[in-house]
């Protein structure tokens, strides 16, 4: 039988999972895949943390030093975070030969090429599928199992704490901020939150799953983000009336020429697409291939257990490979310099007669035919008016967008949220 001894670094929400799963189901990895694999050292800030969870303090390693120069270990798993000191310590591992499985997405995305050209050059092994989206086997399901087509699409729901929060404000009319303090209490938000809400958790796992599904490095420099803190109750209700669901989406998608769309941003989701039943804390991912056509991944996508799912998995893996795998995101990608959608605008406009057709104006001269209007008017003297646009190019939306809020009369762009079919 394989024996495989693994060193953790950062015992906090996924490197306690890990340790639990790895220990706990030790036998039944053994007796299932014929590799036994033991916890040998783990990193963290003293022997205390381990001792607060019951663990051995003999497990406890002072330095990354203690695990790249003991010769019994062979897999490092990271699950610390963040860029420093995780980029020099997984830097160190791979150079020294040990395979690395991390569930860090910003590392991945950020230092990809550094890393990848360390594990070349260490002979050793980078393995990341619990990077992205939890428990839910998106990576490998894009580098194993779609070899057959041609990915066009990638479009999920990839971060929990957001879709909780939308998901609060849909279904029980909360306001944002109160959402929010909620997912917070429960332990789906930080306390600084602004990397889920403002999308750079979203941003940094398109990066990776983009690069795998087109076979082209999708940079994070080409990547829009939009968060959700601009999204409004009166938004949610209007899309609500038109037969949409508010999900925040990160949408990659391959032109035809090549070129490669990735944006994440709230959109209207209809009812009828698989993602707008994706409720709470889950996350799902909707790929699509010239051969398998439509195909959706879904579970939970955060938390100790799921992505101690992931990491153990990438494990076992990596501990049945005869050789390392060096993942090739391949060659930058070029971004598309436009894409299509509907759109949704929401304005607040002075009360009187002509507004709407002034409104309608700019909409086409830029080109931008008008699918749905509405206007309510306020006792103030003011009116909200509610758009759905037919498809138009979004260079085309954001001047007229621009050219409408330098109109006489109009007041304020409340909000432009993108529209998918």
């Amino acid at each position: 039988m394989k024996k495989i001894k693994v060193a953790i670094m950062g015992l906090g929400t996924v490197g306690g999972g890990t340790y639990d799963a790895l220990t706990r189901n030790r036998d039944s990895i053994r007796s299932g895949y014929g590799v036994d694999v033991e916890v040998k050292k783990i990193l963290d800030r003293s022997p205390d943390v381990l001792a607060s969870r019951g663990i051995d303090t003999a497990f406890f390693a002072r330095t990354i030093d203690e695990i790249v120069s003991d010769k019994e270990i062979g897999i490092v798993v990271e699950t610390m975070g963040g860029l420093e000191p995780a980029g020099s310590f997984v830097l160190k591992a791979l150079s020294a030969g040990k395979s690395v499985v991390t569930a860090n997405k910003e590392l991945l995305a950020k230092r990809f090429g550094e890393l990848n050209a360390a594990a070349e050059k260490g002979k050793a092994g980078l393995y990341f599928e619990a990077s992205c989206v939890g428990g839910v086997p998106v990576i490998r399901t894009l580098t194993e199992s779609m070899q057959a087509n041609r990915i066009s699409e990638i479009t999920g729901i990839i971060n929990g704490t957001t879709n909780y929060i939308l998901t609060r404000m849909s279904e029980d009319g909360l306001t944002y901020e109160a959402a929010l303090e909620e997912a917070q209490k429960l332990g789906y938000a930080e306390a600084d939150p602004t990397a889920d809400v403002e999308g750079f958790d979203a941003a940094y796992k398109l990066s990776i799953l983009a690069s795998l599904a087109f076979h082209a490095k999708v940079p994070l420099s080409i990547v829009y983000r939009e968060g959700i803190t601009q999204v409004r109750p009166r938004d949610i209700s209007a899309a609500a009336s038109m037969g949409y669901t508010v999900k925040l989406l990160a949408v990659g998608k391959q032109n035809p020429d090549g070129s490669v769309q990735a944006r994440v941003h709230p959109a209207f989701v209809p009812n009828s697409h698989p993602l707008a039943s994706v409720r709470g804390a889950f996350n799902a991912v909707f790929l699509k291939g010239d051969f398998s056509d439509e195909i959706m991944l879904y579970g939970r996508g955060a938390g100790s257990y799921p992505t101690a799912s992931a990491v153990v998995s990438d494990v076992v893996y990596c501990a049945l490979r005869s050789a390392p795998l060096y993942p090739d995101f391949g060659k930058p990608a070029t971004a598309a310099a436009d894409f299509d959608s509907q759109y949704y605008i929401s304005l607040c406009v002075t009360d009187k007669p002509g507004m709407l057709a002034s409104v309608a104006s700019v909409l086409g001269r830029h080109g931008i035919s008008i699918s749905k209007m509405q206007q309510v008017g306020a006792a103030s003297g003011s009116a909200d008016v509610t758009i759905l646009t037919h498809t138009t190019g979004e260079s085309s939306l954001r001047a007229a967008v621009a050219e409408m809020a330098s109109t006489v009369g109009v007041g304020k762009i409340n909000a432009t949220v993108r529209v998918i079919k």
